[in-house]
């Protein structure tokens, strides 16, 4: 069968949001790109959530049927402040997992998604639910988490343990960046960063990727979320401390900016940060996790025409390259859902100024096409 392409409808936020798109303009949408046959929809975005009514329920079906879609994922969250009186107990995150997992199989959903901070417990205690509505549960892995990181092995070992065939894990991927994205960098400049600390944090980057230097390699990424690595660094630009892994790295990054960037200003190592936030996951990470993998986020930035190569796109800052050419070749047939996360970069422009999701998303889905078919 092949590799499936597929359209996460997070990546129309923005157009919902000035009421450019409605739910079924989404559907209307994905369905006209060419070999596009699923859908991954957030629940609370699109669902009158939690408990949507039974006249949506069937105009839902009716719409999968008249645009010719698949019910792929439906992605859920847990919002564990959510009560003033006190923080959910395990128990009661299960209990609403239970519910979405109910959910989605009602909307006619193969899987759900949830977030990397889900805790395993959760997952295990929902996991009979799971199996009863023959839905798979996949937790995000999510930039910088690694693929052989905690996350990952605790799901692994529940697998093993249990013989389920309803648990897995869903990469973003981010986890394939190897420099930050031109438009992240673009809008750290409009913030007040220097250019040349981008330049900078490119190129820092790029060395890592191709071996030039190592301080990034020398993190034990498995140890660190993307907001406590991005404490860590903060505290050590102010006391100087840092575990003994980060080090090297944040001392070659804080060199960077005070040697090579006049006027620098506090922003300028916030620049420098995104460094951290990279996984440096590689292709053949995947191959081992293939029996568990539920589908993929196709997560990119900014689609850029490639130089030389009029009406060619592709995302400079992501290898799609390399995991794609593994996932033929070991055979994968799941799907890749496109998710664009760029637009956020774009929120202090006026709104003429804002990039076209639409368009975005389209020229993601040729990339695939070309790439998955080549």
């Amino acid at each position: 069968m092949g590799i499936k392409r597929g359209v996460d409808f997070y990546s129309y936020q923005q157009a919902q949001f000035f009421k450019e798109m409605d739910l079924e303009a989404m559907l209307k949408e994905a369905s006209s790109l060419e070999g596009v046959t699923g859908i991954e929809v957030l629940d609370e975005q699109s669902f009158h959530y939690p408990d949507p009514s039974d006249e949506f329920v069937e105009q839902w079906h009716k719409w999968l049927e008249q645009y010719n879609l698949e019910a792929v994922t439906m992605d859920v969250f847990c919002d564990v402040l959510q009560f003033r009186d006190h923080v959910m107990s395990l128990e009661e995150c299960a209990e609403r997992l239970r519910h979405d997992i109910r959910l989605a199989k009602k909307l006619g959903f193969k899987n759900v998604r949830t977030l990397a901070t889900t805790p395993i417990e959760v997952m295990e205690l929902a996991l009979s639910t799971a199996e009863e509505c023959d839905i798979r549960i996949g937790k995000e892995i999510h930039a910088p988490i690694p693929l052989n990181g905690q996350y990952v092995k605790e799901i692994q070992e529940v697998v093993e343990r249990t013989g389920t065939k309803h648990l897995g894990i869903v990469p973003d991927w981010g986890i394939f960046a190897y420099r930050p994205s031109e438009v992240t960098l673009d809008w750290y400049v409009r913030q007040g960063a220097k250019r040349k600390t981008c330049e900078l944090v490119d190129q820092f980057c790029m060395d890592n990727y191709t071996g030039k230097s190592d301080e990034l390699s020398r993190i034990d990424l498995s140890l660190y979320s993307a907001g406590n690595i991005e404490s860590f660094f903060h505290r050590y630009l102010k006391t100087g401390d840092a575990p003994e892994d980060l080090i090297g790295a944040f001392e070659k990054m804080e060199t960077l900016v005070k040697e090579n960037v006049p006027d620098y200003t506090d922003i300028d190592f916030e620049v420098m940060g995104q460094a951290l936030l990279l996984s440096r996951a590689k292709a053949e990470d995947l191959i081992p996790l293939l029996p568990i993998i539920v589908n993929f986020h196709g997560k990119f930035y900014n689609m850029s025409e490639v130089e030389g190569k009029p009406g060619i796109y592709e995302d400079k800052a992501l290898d799609y390259e390399s995991p794609i050419r593994v996932l033929k070749e070991y055979g994968y047939d799941g799907y890749i859902n496109t998710e664009y996360e760029g637009q956020r970069r774009f929120q202090d422009r006026t709104e003429k100024e804002l990039i076209s999701e639409v368009d975005q998303v389209r020229k993601h889905q040729g990339m695939l096409k070309r790439l998955i078919e080549g």
